[in-house]
């Protein structure tokens, strides 16, 4: 038996746009490596991450992996987080039939149906309509209803699956969707932008939007002069530390997913410990600060690596696809398991609203009701503050 590591190889985007989620998933995946090898590793062999920056460029994302294979030699592949880092390398990963886990890709394989990709991302087997689907819920509840719907978006790869999961989550819910627009990525100035909306002022704005996009569109409602009853719905922005603290109060009111919470509801065994472990190293790294969005996640996606291992006694690609498609994982999100399609058997996407804050400190959002849960249910800690009022305070 071999005493060499285990080496798992892998991208993350760990500068460029995506680089604060990349250092925060490359960080928790440290912390977890530490915890393994505290635990004699996996098969009595030490663990080692070989984690490779692709610089939030997908163009870079196959190369890393050919040479992850080829010259890095490594015993087993991870997904990195996000689209960008994950639809890149599955045509080789597919070809060389790699056990693959990935981090909060929306709908990588929803095309591919490739059975040894696996979703650590709580959108279950309908990624596209499970993302928004209680944004359009929530807002279909509310009194005086709303009815009509324009969909902003960057023009981008990644907006395609969000914007087809509204379109579908507006018919069911009786919306109409009056307008559909498309911003270039380029974008710095989005009061204009807002401004040539038709209608003008429609009932719901639906935001699908990056980290820079979301921070501009934000701070340009107010200057826009439109009055959206609800806004949100899919902004990758909201969740991080770096967002929260440069707009603060502006965003009460917003409306947006989240994958976990330090809510009662959502303590489950371990995460607490793991995120006050998780900030503790994140303090002055480039890692988001409190690392609710990716941290959890980010844990939880090794954690599956680590019990298909112990539970198959090896690291052949096979079994461990065989074995995650019938297994329940015990994670530090709760239990977990897969469908056919890799996708979470059972869908848990959060729709939340920011209310109640009044300063742009980051303690502010270490308060569990400064976004109370809406959705689902049985995560549910607050209610909807309606409608939505763009002046920077609560609405």
């Amino acid at each position: 038996m071999t005493s060499e590591p285990i080496k798992i190889g892998y991208c993350l985007s760990l500068t460029g746009p995506l680089g604060a989620n990349g250092q925060t998933a490359r960080l928790t995946h440290q912390i977890w490596q530490e915890d393994v090898n505290a635990r004699g590793g996996l098969l009595g062999r030490e663990v080692a991450l070989v984690c490779v920056d692709d610089q939030s460029n997908a163009a870079s994302v196959a190369g890393i992996y050919e040479s992850l294979l080829l010259e890095q030699q490594v015993d087993l592949l991870l997904g990195g987080y996000g689209n960008n880092s994950i639809s890149p390398a599955m045509p080789l990963v597919i070809k060389n039939e790699r056990f693959f886990v990935g981090l909060m890709g929306l709908g990588v394989n929803n095309e591919l149906r490739y059975d040894r990709y696996f979703a650590m991302i709580p959108t279950g087997s309908d990624p596209n309509v499970a993302l928004t689907e209680g944004f359009f819920y929530t807002a279909a509840r509310q009194s005086p209803r709303p009815k009509t719907v324009a969909i902003l978006a960057a023009d981008a790869d990644f907006t395609k699956n969000p914007i087809a999961g509204a379109r579908i989550n507006a018919a069911h819910f009786g919306f109409e969707v009056v307008s559909e627009t498309k911003y270039s990525l380029a974008t710095t100035d989005f009061v204009p932008v807002l401004q040539a909306l038709e209608p003008r002022d429609p009932d719901v704005l639906f935001l699908c939007s990056y980290l820079n996009d979301s921070l501009g569109l934000v701070r340009a409602i107010r200057e826009s002069g439109i009055a959206p009853k609800v806004v949100g719905g899919a902004m990758i922005g909201p969740q991080s530390t770096s967002v929260q603290e440069q707009l603060g109060p502006l965003l009460n009111g917003l409306v947006n997913y989240e994958y976990w919470l330090p809510t009662a509801k959502m303590a489950f065994p371990g995460v607490e410990q793991l995120i006050l472990r998780y900030q503790e190293r994140a303090s002055g790294t480039p890692a988001d600060g409190l690392g609710y969005y990716v941290a959890p996640m980010a844990y939880a996606q090794l954690q599956v690596v680590e019990q298909a291992v112990r539970e198959t006694g090896g690291i052949v690609d096979a079994e461990l696809a065989e074995y995650a498609h019938a297994a329940r994982f015990q994670t530090v999100v709760g239990d977990v398991r897969f469908s056919d399609s890799g996708e979470w058997a059972q869908p848990r996407v959060l729709t939340v609203q920011f209310q109640n804050i009044s300063s742009n400190d980051v303690s502010e959002f270490r308060n569990p009701d400064a976004q109370a849960v809406l959705y689902p249910a049985a995560y549910a800690s607050g209610t909807m503050a309606y409608p939505y009022v763009a002046t920077g305070g609560n609405p």
